[in-house]
């Protein structure tokens, strides 16, 4: 059985890596140890909706998750989603409360977004949201690995002259709220940040 080790590791690289090896191997057993409860947790309900049964001991540093192939559940039926999925991003933080803690938070679900099957169509920045775009922002290699992947990034051009930031785009292109609009207008799915 495989061993992959991430006590170490802060979410969401845990889970992440779980999943990059649960895909690129499937039907392998696998044993993730991790470090705390909620990499615990997290891996687990992932295992479990990917179809693997979850055996759980208490391992020197954290615990030590025995993930074993079973039935993948069926898929969800449903009617799909028309239209392109757009992010608009409107802050360089995520949520209220400490912006630290924001900040990071952002950072890591820009990062998570690069390890998914399927990313947004297209990510608008707005306001202080375009801060994340520009030269010395610790979002531009997530940023820069969406773009690979086919995400258009766009940033108001408004909001980049206010914060005095146009000449320091570092990814993606320039932007006008009649786009914006327009796309969130025809927009299948919207994610607001």
């Amino acid at each position: 059985m495989k061993i992959v080790d991430c006590r170490a590791q802060k979410c969401p690289h845990p889970v992440v890596e779980t999943r990059k090896l649960l895909l690129a191997e499937p039907g392998v057993p696998l044993t993730v140890l991790v470090g705390d409860s909620s990499a615990r947790e997290n891996v687990a309900r992932l295992a479990a909706s990917l179809g693997y049964t979850v055996g759980l001991e208490a391992a020197e540093g954290g615990f030590a998750l025995e993930l074993h192939p079973g039935e993948k559940p069926a898929a969800a039926s449903g009617l799909a989603v028309q239209g392109k999925t757009v992010a608009l991003i409107s802050s360089e933080v995520m949520g209220r409360g400490s912006d630290e803690l924001g900040r990071l938070l952002l950072k890591n679900f820009l990062f998570t977004l690069t390890e998914l099957e399927s990313v947004p169509d297209v990510l608008f920045f707005v306001n202080a949201g375009v801060k994340l775009t520009t030269a010395d922002s610790e979002a531009l290699e997530a940023l820069e690995k969406l773009a690979c992947m086919g995400a258009d990034i766009a940033s108001c051009g408004l909001c980049l002259d206010f914060f005095h930031l146009k000449e320091k785009l570092a990814v993606g292109r320039v932007t006008n709220m009649l786009d914006i609009a327009d796309t969130l207008q025809k927009a299948g799915r919207i994610i607001p940040l």
